[in-house]
């Protein structure tokens, strides 16, 4: 674990607020029905959900995009809505957010992603999906290069966060870092399984446990088999780090220079890895971009990570809580 002095922690976080980082990914609206239980249905074993509330929040890259928000740092999202009442939510939600929504782009062709979750007694139930998952059309790929140009140079990072939804292709992946390259501008990637391998070079890419072991066709059932996995992504993909998130076991850095790093997990009760990924990402982008290295940006993920599993469903991280937590536990 990289221990970050108090004056180094209030360094970072003072330039975060000057920092712009662009999240390209699957934006979701995640619903929650939240309840109680008294009884079993007649009609089949399941319980009955008797309902009290519902609420929505952010989820996917839209939950990316709120973190860098409540970090203190500007997020620039693009993504793709259905033009549905899902899709006015989650604008509106991004609206409030962010200081602009020109990059969410609405597709008549599809619906937008949502994912419902029925909650009784802090626990999940059951979880539905509403979502599609067709390609995006080259029509919208080159609406998506066409907003990128204009932002990319007052960005100083993007963000690819895959759910394998549609948005992301290999087209937009190739566009995309051809222009980053061109731009100067680091990559960093949260990734699902279809397109893991298109990217190449890139700055950070960060995958769990699940993740990197079926790309691979590898067990991680050991520290040697976790040498092993993080060494062969960092060939395969000629990138600068790999960032193994690995749920209790914690987070393995892996640099370009050889360097090795096991960051504990810190969670202290978990309640919900809901968003915890989105979590991490987010944090370790605007981290890195105020300055912050590798070491010190995988540590104060790992932080984050462990706040937001402490909470059930999908919330974002906060800078004042994110350091408070920080500093006591380097007292």
């Amino acid at each position: 674990m990289t221990n970050i002095t108090p004056e180094r922690l209030t360094d970072i976080f003072t330039k975060i607020k000057d920092t712009k980082i662009i999240v390209i990914g699957d934006l979701m609206l995640d619903r929650y029905i939240w309840g109680t239980v008294g009884r079993i249905s007649p009609e089949a074993p399941v319980p009955v959900v008797e309902e009290q509330s519902e609420s929505s929040r952010l989820g996917g890259a839209a939950n990316v995009a709120h973190n860098i928000t409540t970090l203190g740092a500007t997020a620039i999202p693009i993504g793709i809505v259905g033009d549905d009442q899902f899709g006015a939510v989650v604008r509106d939600f991004m609206g409030q957010i962010t200081s602009t929504s020109e990059g969410i782009i609405t597709d008549s062709s599809r619906i937008t992603t949502v994912k419902s979750r029925v909650i009784a007694h802090g626990q999940h139930v059951v979880r539905t999906d509403r979502e599609s998952k067709t390609p995006i059309s080259a029509k919208i790929c080159d609406r998506i290069i066409e907003f990128l140009e204009t932002v990319i140079d007052e960005a100083h990072a993007i963000i690819f966060e895959d759910y394998n939804k549609g948005l992301i292709t290999s087209r937009l992946i190739k566009k995309v870092l051809a222009l980053a390259a061109d731009k100067k501008k680091p990559v960093m990637v949260d990734p699902k399984f279809n397109h893991f391998f298109d990217y190449q070079g890139v700055a950070v890419i960060k995958p769990n446990r699940r993740e990197a072991e079926e790309v691979l066709g590898l067990r991680m059932d050991s520290e040697e088999a976790v040498m092993k996995v993080g060494g062969k992504l960092l060939e395969r993909l000629n990138c600068e780090n790999v960032l193994l998130t690995l749920g209790e076991d914690g987070m393995y850095l892996f640099q370009k220079s050889g360097e090795v790093t096991h960051v504990e997990t810190k969670a202290r009760k978990v309640h919900d890895v809901s968003g915890a990924g989105d979590t991490v990402i987010g944090t370790f982008a605007v981290v890195i971009a105020a300055g912050a290295n590798p070491q010190e940006a995988a540590t104060l993920a790992n932080y984050a990570a462990g706040l937001v599993c402490e909470e059930v469903g999908i919330v974002p991280i906060y800078h004042k809580k994110l350091q408070e937590v920080i500093l006591e536990d380097n007292e």
